[in-house]
C-alpha cells in the first residue's frame, strides 16, 4: 500500500501538471505562463519524483512516442495488480516493440558510419597511398620478410626459446607502437608494465606476427590498416586507415 501511495502520488502530480499545460493551451489570448514545478514537501513527495525522473530517463527518445494517459493506466493497474493484457499480450508487444527499436537503432549507425566514412574519404586515401608506399620500399630492406597476408616484420633479436604460441594461448609482451612517421602512440615499455592478453583477442596482425615468435624473442612488425584497426581506425587514438609499426619482445606464453 505504501508503494501504491507513491505511485498514485506520482501519477497526480504528474496528471495535475498535464492539466495545467492544457488549461494555459485552451486560453490563447493569455500571456505564456512559467510551466508549473510540482512542489517537494515531504519524504513521499521526494520519493515519488525520484521515481518519475528514473522513468523518465528511460523514456527519452525521440524513436519511442507514448502514450502517458497509457502509461499511467499501465502503471496504476499493475499496482493494484490488474491487467487490460495478459502477461503472453505484453510480452509478445514488447518483443515486437524492442525489435522495431533495435531496427531503427541500426539504421541510424548506419547512417551515421556512412557520413563519417564520407567525411574520413580523403584522410583514407592519403593514408592509403603512404600505407602502400611505405610497405613498397619496406620489403626490399635486409632482414624484412612479408607473408601472404600481406604482413611485414623483421627479426630484431633472437631469445632462447624454442616454444611459439597459437592463437589460443595468453602472452605477455613488452611492445611499443609507432606510427610511419615515427610517432609513438602506445607503449608498455613507456610504462614499465609488461601486458598481458589472449592471442586471439586483439589485432589480426598481432594474433598472425606473435606466432611466428618464440619465447625471448623481439620482432618488429609492419601491420598494414587491414590487419590492424581498418579504415575507421579508433576514435582519438588511430587515424583511419593506419599501418602501424610495433616493436615486440615475448617474455612469455600461458
Amino acid at each position: 500500500m505504501k508503494y501504491l501511495k507513491i505511485l498514485l502520488m506520482l501519477l497526480a502530480a504528474v496528471s495535475f501538471t498535464t492539466a495545467q499545460k492544457k488549461s494555459v493551451a485552451k486560453k490563447e489570448t493569455s500571456p505564456k505562463k512559467e510551466p508549473v514545478m510540482f512542489q517537494i514537501k515531504t519524504q513521499e513527495d521526494s520519493v515519488s519524483y525520484s521515481i518519475g525522473q528514473n522513468i523518465a530517463a528511460n523514456l527519452k527518445d525521440p524513436n519511442m512516442k507514448i502514450n502517458f494517459e497509457a502509461l499511467f493506466a499501465g502503471m496504476k493497474d499493475g499496482v493494484e495488480g490488474k491487467s487490460t493484457l495478459s502477461p503472453t499480450e505484453m510480452q509478445q508487444i514488447m518483443m515486437g516493440f524492442n525489435d522495431r527499436m533495435m531496427a531503427i537503432r541500426s539504421e541510424q549507425m548506419k547512417i551515421e558510419q556512412e557520413k563519417k566514412r564520407a567525411e574520413m574519404g580523403p584522410e583514407i586515401e592519403k593514408n592509403k597511398k603512404e600505407q602502400e608506399a611505405f610497405l613498397a620500399e619496406n620489403k626490399k630492406k635486409e632482414g624484412v620478410v612479408e607473408t601472404a597476408s600481406g604482413l611485414q616484420y623483421k627479426v630484431l633479436t633472437k631469445g632462447t626459446g624454442t616454444v611459439s604460441p597459437k592463437d589460443t594461448n595468453t602472452v605477455k609482451v613488452h611492445y611499443t607502437g609507432k606510427f610511419i612517421d615515427g610517432n609513438i602512440f602506445d607503449s608498455s615499455v613507456q610504462r614499465n608494465e609488461p601486458a598481458e592478453f589472449p592471442l586471439n583477442q586483439v589485432i589480426k596482425g598481432w594474433t598472425e606476427g606473435l606466432q611466428l615468435m618464440n619465447t625471448g624473442d623481439k620482432f618488429e612488425f609492419y601491420i598494414p590498416y587491414e590487419l590492424a584497426y581498418g579504415e575507421e581506425g579508433r576514435e582519438g587514438a588511430i587515424p583511419p586507415a593506419s599501418l602501424l609499426i610495433f616493436e615486440v619482445e615475448l617474455l612469455e606464453i600461458k
